[in-house]
This record gives C-alpha cells, structure tokens and sequence, in this order.
C-alpha cells in the first residue's frame, strides 16, 4: 500500500463524511436560525427553548434521509473492500 492509495482512500472517507452529515446540519442551522428569529421577535431569551426543536428536527431528518445515508455508506464500504487486493503487496 503506497502513500497515495493511503491519501485516496483518506479523501474518499472524508468527501463520504461531510457528504452524509451535511443534510442533518443544514437542517439544524435551518431549524436554529428560525428559533433565534422567533427569540429575537418575541424578546424570549430561553437558551433551552432551541434544543427541543433542534433534537425533533434532527430526528426527522434522519427517519427522512436514513436510508439514502445507509446506502451511501454501504457503496463506500462495498468499494473499499472490492479494492482491497489492490492495496496489499
């Protein structure tokens, strides 16, 4: 296995990472800039009023986007280990 091989396989890890984690945050800084607006307008100044929305909102996203998640990471395994003679000398 060359230093390359190590960077490609790195690389590939961390696209599929920010690739699959992305959807579930935009979805929380959506959800959290809408309730420091409605803070904001209503003069609410309850730290803990943001975490409920945010936790519910997070768990939709997920229950929405779990299966394209899964097999997102199944492809990226199934390629890794399809690859895997390659990578030993």
């Amino acid at each position: 296995m060359t230093l390359d091989d190590v960077v490609t396989i790195m690389r590939s890890a961390f696209f599929t990472i920010i690739e699959l984690a992305s959807p579930v945050l935009l979805v929380s800084l959506i959800v959290g800039l809408i309730i420091s607006i409605f803070q904001t307008v209503t003069s609410i100044q309850e730290q803990t009023l943001t975490f409920v929305p945010k936790i519910l909102s997070i768990f939709l996203a997920l229950m929405i986007l779990g299966h394209w998640m899964l097999s997102n990471i199944r492809e990226y395994i199934t390629t890794l280990w399809a690859n895997f003679s390659q990578y030993i000398h």
